[in-house]
């Protein structure tokens, strides 16, 4: 069966919508990820159900069908592998990757894939901090936490982000926020929600609520 790269960017969208809040995606929230019409998804759900890739309900949402989630994974462990090799490899920064692996996922190649894996020794995570799915489609996991539900004095390391946007990350680097930062929440301050965090060997630092939400970290036993 061929699959467009349209319709494999549709079934990673909706892979990601449902993982990230636990139920069907919605064809507003789907439109809203592909940035594109209401029209458009219609259509697409409406390809994607005949090639039985996906389970649509009306008023309940879409879901993947075990193919269409196998598809997604594989897209997904291509994207983030092809990110920590343009990081590790290639010296781009992690604000640069995301476009260029847009475009890298689509090689069909399961042998480049796998030759590229190993290469990279097999990287359970990815310059963002979100996991690679193995051959398998078995996500690594840890735990982890968002540096809004940390406790004042709690200690942790930065491990992840869930904002993947340019200005975000740029914004990270210039608080000196990159993964395997050290951190110390210091104070919290109810008014709005903002956080004062030290931050490595730097000076303390006062966070929104919005970065303090973005930003995921493994908090140190004590």
């Amino acid at each position: 069966m061929e699959i467009s790269h349209t319709e494999e960017n549709y079934l990673k969208a909706i892979f990601k919508i449902s993982e990230k809040q636990d139920k069907p995606a919605s064809t507003n929230s789907i439109s809203s990820e592909m940035k594109t019409s209401a029209a458009s998804v219609t259509d697409m759900i409406k390809r994607l159900s005949e090639k039985e890739l996906i389970n649509y309900e009306r008023y309940r949402g879409v879901t993947l069908t075990a193919e269409g989630a196998r598809i997604a994974t594989h897209l997904i462990r291509k994207h983030r592998l092809w990110e920590v090799f343009l990081v590790d490899k290639l010296g781009f920064s992690w604000d640069e990757v995301h476009e260029i692996a847009e475009q890298l996922e689509h090689i069909k190649s399961p042998e480049l894939v796998e030759k590229l894996d190993g290469f990279l020794e097999y990287p359970r995570f990815d310059p963002h901090g979100d996991p690679i799915p193995d051959a398998d489609g078995i996500f690594a996991t840890r735990k982890q936490i968002q540096l809004s539900d940390m406790a004042i004095g709690a200690k942790g390391v930065v491990v992840g982000v869930q904002d993947h946007t340019t200005p975000f990350l740029q914004y990270l680097d210039q608080m000196g926020l990159v993964l395997g930062t050290s951190l110390k929440v210091l104070e919290y301050y109810e008014y709005d929600e903002s956080m004062k965090v030290a931050i490595g060997e730097q000076d303390s630092r006062t966070l929104s609520k919005k970065v303090c939400q973005n930003l995921f970290v493994q908090v140190e036993n004590n």
